[in-house]
């Protein structure tokens, strides 16, 4: 999903009046969004720097990282 993400992003980056392309990056960021969560729910933080909640204890330290799962 991020993959998808990315490259839309650099396609709307030279192509800005795309419509089409701009009502899928939004609605794949919300599926993304949604996808993140429960999966942080289940296994901890996907991304660090204020971008993901920590329960108690601090998660990014315990196994399994994210590319383990």
């Amino acid at each position: 999903m991020d993959f998808v993400l990315v490259e839309l992003n650099l396609y709307l980056n030279t192509h800005p009046d795309d419509l089409q392309a701009i009502e899928q990056f939004n609605k794949l960021t919300q599926e993304r969004t949604g996808i993140a969560n429960e999966y942080q729910l289940l296994y901890g933080p996907l991304q660090n720097f204020g971008r993901s909640y920590s329960k108690y204890p601090w998660e990014w330290s315990q196994s399994p990282w994210p590319w383990q799962v």
